[in-house]
């Protein structure tokens, strides 16, 4: 990622973010005690960095529901093998026991209410077919209305935290006010954000990071984009 520099922090890129924290370790598995958080108002969501030792472990429940990706590394969780790049939807209630053969670093967004709290586990599957989906406003759109498609794996009870796939042709759209958080994974292309304050970034395949709830932001992407997503949008 590139990006210019200024005060207002819009766009996060979280790679960068997490390796700039220490980790240390907390009472209890580290799956849920080794955490650094990124500091954010005071809400429904948390997000943040798991520090995994190399060894195992096990979660009798988890509290709320949860986004995990790969940052670095590789985790072994319910017998399915994350490498980088690979996520998860852990829900509430969640039993588990986890792996490591060496150091992995997950990131996470938390979900706290909302929830069916079935303790489903729910792998992001990224090679699933999408589906045509909205494209965005006409009156924010400058150029041609770009072709979207998506593919939902998981979508909290009440619809508010939703994790899936989407790709897009390219596009440019005039700022718009964001009324939700959402952590992006590029898995192809790239894409330029400028925020109200005009700090650019542009984020490209493999990179994650976080557009926070109340930034305006404009999107430019001159190729196709495909990305995992992680959405909070309260109703």
């Amino acid at each position: 990622m590139t990006t210019s520099q200024t005060a207002t922090r819009s766009f996060v890129d979280l790679r960068a973010w997490a390796a700039g924290v220490t980790v240390g370790a907390g009472e209890g598995d580290a799956f849920l005690s080794a955490r650094a958080v990124l500091p954010q108002p005071e809400g429904p969501v948390t997000i943040g960095l798991i520090a995994l030792p190399q060894g195992s472990g096990s979660v009798a429940a988890m509290p709320a529901d949860e986004f995990v990706i790969v940052e670095s590394g590789s985790v072994q969780i319910d017998q399915r093998t994350l490498n980088e790049g690979d996520s998860i939807v852990l829900c509430e209630g969640a039993r588990f026991g986890w792996t490591s053969t060496a150091d992995a670093r997950l990131l996470f967004v938390r979900r706290t209410g909302g929830s069916a709290a079935d303790g489903a586990i729910i792998p992001i599957h990224t090679s699933a077919s999408l589906e045509p989906s909205g494209a965005p406003l006409a009156e924010l759109l400058v150029g041609p209305t770009p072709s979207c498609r998506n593919f939902t794996d998981y979508r909290s009870a009440d619809g508010e935290f939703v994790c899936g796939t989407w790709d897009s042709t390219p596009y440019h759209r005039r700022s718009m006010a964001y009324r939700h958080y959402e952590l992006m994974y590029l898995l192809d292309g790239s894409v330029t954000f400028v925020d109200g304050a005009g700090a650019a970034g542009t984020f490209g395949k493999g990179d994650i990071f976080l557009v926070e709830q109340g930034a305006s932001c404009s999107w430019d992407s001159q190729v196709h984009v495909k990305k995992v997503y992680a959405i909070y949008r309260p109703a």
